[in-house]
């Protein structure tokens, strides 16, 4: 049923902007030359110099109102982890609260431990093929906390069986700039079969200036 209405809708519109483009140069033929040399110099210039200020203002307008949601959004998510038992649900929540954070740290200090230890478990703790991509977000998360105590583990994690898991690591290595795991990553980017691997492992060196 849209399919039909759709298809009306975008022949409606193709019809009135065909009907305002012949209006508008049945009405153009009709001016007097002084009124088009009128408008061609200085009318239509300030019609488009407001018509850019209120793209501007538009952009800015909904710049503001995203930002406003996202602060929101990331107000509930902060509620919702501090009282979430449920491990599973946590672990969601926690995903969901670094993703609408733009994965940066900021406005998530107050909650750092805790997310800390909620990706660090993860990390170790969901073992198996079907938990690869647990593990690896956990990993990739990590980094966004900016705490170098976590290294050690996203070293360990560059020797995950799965592929996922292993360029996870190397990510938050990366937004951790651990100088010192610079050899590590030059290895796993020279010798590790998985080419997603060796890219992010690549990311991780040029994040560092390596």
């Amino acid at each position: 049923m849209t399919h039909p209405i759709s298809g009306q809708a975008n022949v409606s519109a193709i019809a009135i902007l065909l009907g305002t483009v012949i209006t508008a140069v049945w009405i153009w033929k009709r001016l007097s030359l002084d009124t088009q040399d009128y408008l061609i110099d200085q009318a239509i210039p300030i019609a488009l110099l407001a018509a850019v200020c209120l793209v501007m203002v538009w952009f800015i307008v909904r710049g503001v109102r995203r930002r406003q949601q996202r602060l929101r959004r990331r107000g509930m998510l902060l509620a919702r982890f501090a009282r979430e038992t449920d491990p599973h649900k946590r672990l969601e929540t926690a995903f969901a609260l670094i993703e609408v954070n733009n994965y940066r740290l900021e406005g998530l200090e107050s909650e750092l431990p805790a997310l800390k230890e909620l990706f660090a478990t993860t990390l170790q703790r969901a073992v198996g093929d079907k938990q690869h991509r647990l593990r690896g977000m956990a990993a990739s998360h990590l980094g966004v906390l900016q705490d170098l105590s976590v290294v050690p583990l996203l070293v360990k994690a560059l020797e995950d069986d799965h592929a996922y898991v292993r360029s996870c690591a190397a990510l938050a290595l990366g937004r951790l700039r651990a100088i010192e795991t610079k050899a590590r990553l030059v290895a796993v980017m020279e010798e590790d079969w998985d080419q997603t691997v060796r890219s992010r492992a690549k990311e991780a060196l040029e994040r560092m200036g390596a």
